[in-house]
């Protein structure tokens, strides 16, 4: 999912995907036809709904797609006169903004979009209705309101479970063991800046059909991509790096998951000796985790179609750390979209 400057990713089962995440609320029942939608895709435009407000999340830095002053049907019909006055979230006129793009047919692009431009964008649509017979003129005026919302890709961390055998719970060697095999792991992902944080183990006596009591440490760890160096990769990128950072901390991942295909070689290596703590074949699992940079959270009633997004916290909302929730503020209330405390 990205905005109009950059090649998107959208989540499964999103119909309409342009260079932005653009879902208008309510078209599952407004019997839209696919073929429409995927009209709409090309054209990397969202239409108004007199009915209800349309949502539209921007990827933030990028351009939003062209939000149009109508509705599908009138898009395809002769408009008399038509007038067009853009109203911004601040209440101000559109009209000459240096970061807008406002076509003479009414398309409204937002430019390099930024946490600030979230909020409500509405368009007044003025137009005459010729009586055919008559000639007689009627103004009309229809509304549109759009939710334009800034949203960044989550940062992926992976959470890594694996098991070893060792002759005894209370050994001291089961502390360095896993010291040793953090220094290891780190050592491995290092030059991808990413590293092992949130490592802890337990032991446990487990009594088995064939092999009666056996000890097993139970080894727990985050593969973190904000590793020594991680700010300088970032610099050199010319607006958020949520892309890279998560490239690479799966490049890590992988590498990591190799590892344990072949750690009995690799302890033999390291240790030397056959060890006394074995790994246990097969039980290496990793599971991806997901958390939002401060001041945006997901929402999967909320945001519905953008679920997977890390969505600008609204007004009343506030993330202040990497959680993936927005919280709700007591009085006083944020009264800004982005806000990372409540006051």
């Amino acid at each position: 999912m990205a905005g109009g400057g950059g090649r998107p990713r959208c989540p499964p089962g999103a119909l309409l995907c342009v260079a932005a995440v653009v879902v208008a609320a309510g078209w599952g029942e407004a019997e839209l036809k696919e073929e429409q939608s995927i009209d709409l895709i090309g054209k990397n435009e969202v239409y108004g709904d007199t009915r209800h407000e349309v949502n539209v999340y921007v990827k933030v830095f990028t351009n939003s797609p062209f939000l149009v002053c109508m509705d599908l049907a009138l898009s395809q019909e002769r408009i008399i006169d038509p007038n067009y006055l853009w109203i911004g979230p601040d209440g101000r006129d559109l009209q000459g903004q240096g970061y807008v793009n406002l076509t003479e047919t009414g398309k409204l692009m937002i430019m390099g979009f930024r946490v600030s431009m979230s909020g409500a964008y509405l368009c007044t649509l003025s137009h005459k209705v010729i009586e055919t017979t008559t000639q007689e003129e009627t103004e009309i005026t229809e509304a549109y309101k759009f939710m334009v919302y800034a949203y960044r890709e989550a940062d992926h961390a992976y959470q890594v479970s694996v098991r070893f055998t060792t002759t005894r719970c209370r050994l001291k060697t089961n502390g360095l063991f896993v010291e040793k095999l953090n220094k290891i792991l780190n050592s491995t992902i290092s030059h991808l800046t990413c590293h092992i944080t949130e490592s802890s183990y337990k032991c446990y006596s487990i009594r088995t059909p064939k092999n009666g009591l056996q000890y097993e440490l139970f080894v727990n760890f985050l593969v973190n991509p904000f590793g020594p160096g991680w700010e300088e990769v970032c610099h050199r990128i010319p607006y958020d790096c949520e892309d890279v950072t998560n490239r690479r901390v799966r490049q890590a991942a992988e590498r990591i998951g190799k590892f344990f295909h072949q750690l009995r070689h690799v302890l033999e290596k390291e240790f030397h000796t056959v060890p006394t703590i074995q790994y246990v074949e097969n039980s290496f699992s990793m599971t991806p985790i997901d958390s939002c940079r401060p001041g945006f959270g997901k929402n999967h009633h909320t945001h519905q179609n953008c679920a997977s997004c890390c969505v600008v916290c609204g007004p009343g909302t506030y993330s202040p750390n990497n959680e993936v929730t927005c919280r709700s503020c007591a009085s006083p209330r944020a009264r800004m979209y982005g806000a990372k405390s409540c006051y």
